[in-house]
C-alpha cells in the first residue's frame, strides 16, 4: 500500500487531445492562439502546436548534413493550457465521451453535441 503523500506509480492520465487536433491556447504568452496539434507528450502532459511557442535553440554542428547555429523550434505547452476547438461552434470546448451504437467510444463537443471527428 503507498505511503500518503506519494505519487501513485504507473501510466499518466491518458489526453483526450490528440495530435492533429486543432487546439486553441488559453493561458501564457501565446494566450488566445491557435494551431494544429504536432506531438502529445504523454508522460509529462505537454503538446507541441504548429507555429507557437517559438523557441530559440544554439546547435553544434553535426558533420556535414547539418549546419550549426541558432535554431528556431516548438517548445511544447502544458496540456491545461489549451482546450480543443470544435469545427461546429468555433469555440474551445470541453470534451465528454459517447458511446456509439456498435460500442465504440467518440469524443463530442460539450457546447453542441457534435461528434468530434479524427
Amino acid at each position: 500500500m503507498p505511503k500518503a503523500g506519494v505519487a501513485r506509480e504507473g501510466r499518466p492520465p491518458r489526453s483526450k487531445i490528440r495530435k492533429n487536433d486543432t487546439v486553441m491556447v488559453i493561458a501564457g504568452k501565446e494566450r488566445g492562439k491557435t494551431g494544429k496539434v504536432l506531438r502529445v507528450i504523454g508522460e509529462k502532459n505537454r503538446v507541441v502546436i504548429e507555429r507557437l511557442n517559438i523557441v530559440k535553440r544554439h546547435q553544434k554542428p553535426r558533420g556535414v548534413q547539418a549546419a550549426g547555429g541558432v535554431v528556431e523550434k516548438e517548445a511544447s505547452i502544458d496540456l491545461s493550457n489549451v482546450m480543443l476547438m470544435c469545427d461546429r461552434c468555433n469555440a474551445p470546448v470541453r470534451l465528454g465521451t459517447k458511446r456509439l451504437e456498435d460500442g465504440t467510444a467518440t469524443r463530442v463537443c460539450r457546447r453542441c453535441g457534435e461528434g468530434i471527428e479524427r
